[in-house]
């Protein structure tokens, strides 16, 4: 089997359009993992973007420095259709360059000449729960993202869960997948004291798989249990659907105890977290979870769900829930908002908990994702087309 002896400077182009908007999920990740790589001063990395609406920053070289941007203004679903459903033009012709490897952070490959392509799928649940997606989502991207993922030359995952389901569901071998789990904020300021007086927070974009309504439906439970409950402050973006959640949240009992503060912008999540009682995730599905491990590491309890892959981030350190049972949503905020000591425990378990995910080791294990890719892709293109920066055995026998 031919192998690499040696991994010289690779070039890089990553799809940085996801965190041109409100950095969520996929936006944290891409730009994080971007900002850790740039620290190999061996490799050239481009961002490339494109949109007519959304820009990027005019401080991006001070966030990402070394990174080459390579900035065009076309339409984002007028670009995406022709790059997902015909695979032109290729990045290369955009970007302006030839490149090593084409990073997806989402899981359509980002079309190329020549570069092992790899892709980042965050999670699945457009097949696990396609009732929770949009009729558009689920004409034809389902069918897509199978076609790509067995295409690509590497898939990277944030959780060992959404591993399984890509296996189980995409029917990719485990061999093909790596991990790069999220990394945890370095706040800039010690973790909180415990906040007897805090609100009960959420956050999260407020689409359905996220329990929002089952959160609301709880707390109001709680409210008429507890007169004197904590204020439950909601974050996150809304999406067209959540109309409903929206109204709910200004109707009686929840009128006046529940304040929506929309999306909260990087540089304002720690003083959100830090105002906290307690973080309640009750989301019916999640790949990973970041507002779970940001709190952790602000020293703030976490109740989330038991699905996906909340118990594999949050390990011992919070409630677990069932989130489609409001009884037990209800439990864990009184258990916690009642109990001291308890609150005091799952914040000590949460620092520690927390100090295993950085996005430092998320970039490790990207690039080393990167060298597998590059392997994969030798096995797949004639030798001509090989990489040059990548040594072979085969190729010092000659």
């Amino acid at each position: 089997m031919v192998g690499c002896d040696r991994l010289g400077p690779v070039r890089i182009v990553i799809d940085y359009r996801p965190a041109l908007r409100a950095r969520t999920g996929v936006g944290e990740h891409i730009h994080q993992v971007t900002r850790e790589l740039l620290r190999n001063a061996s490799d050239e990395i481009t961002l490339f973007s494109s949109s007519w609406k959304d820009r990027l920053p005019e401080d991006i070289s001070t966030q990402l420095p070394r990174a080459r941007v390579a900035d065009r203004r076309i339409p984002v679903s007028a670009l995406n259709f022709t790059w997902h459903r015909l695979g032109w033009p290729p990045v290369e012709a955009l970007a302006a360059g030839e490149y090593d490897i084409a990073h997806s952070p989402h899981p359509l490959l980002l079309p190329s000449r020549s570069a092992a392509q790899v892709v980042t799928i965050h999670d699945l649940h457009f097949l696990s729960h396609p009732e929770r997606t949009s009729a558009e989502v689920r004409r034809d991207y389902p069918a897509l993202v199978h076609a790509h993922a067995h295409r690509a030359d590497g898939i990277i995952v944030v959780s060992r869960f959404v591993a399984g389901e890509v296996q189980r569901r995409l029917g990719v071998p485990a061999t093909r997948i790596s991990v790069a789990a999220n990394g945890a904020p370095e706040w800039s300021s010690p973790p909180a004291a415990l906040n007897p007086d805090g609100y009960l927070l959420f956050v999260g974009t407020l689409e359905p798989r996220k329990n929002v309504s089952g959160l609301l439906e709880a707390y109001g439970r709680l409210v008429a249990r507890l007169g004197d409950a904590p204020r439950l402050v909601v974050a996150g973006r809304a999406n067209p659907d959540a109309a409903d959640v929206l109204a709910a949240m200004n109707r009686s009992p929840l009128a006046g105890r529940v304040e929506y503060r929309g999306y909260v912008e990087p540089d304002g999540r720690e003083s959100l977290f830090k105002g906290a009682q307690a973080l309640v995730l009750p989301s019916l599905d999640e790949g990973f979870g970041i507002p779970a491990l940001e709190a952790m590491a602000a020293g703030v309890p976490v109740i989330a769900s038991r699905r996906g892959a909340l118990p594999e981030v949050v390990g011992d350190a919070g409630l677990m829930i069932e989130p489609e049972d409001p009884e037990s949503i209800v439990a864990a905020m009184e258990r916690m908002i009642g109990d001291a000591a308890l609150r005091a425990t799952c914040a000590l378990r949460g620092l520690e908990r927390a100090r295993q995910f950085s996005w430092a080791q998320a970039a490790r294990d990207t690039r080393r994702a990167y060298e597998s890719a590059l392997v994969a892709r030798l096995h797949r293109a004639p030798a001509m087309a090989r990489p040059s920066n990548i040594q072979t055995r085969d190729a010092h026998r000659r």
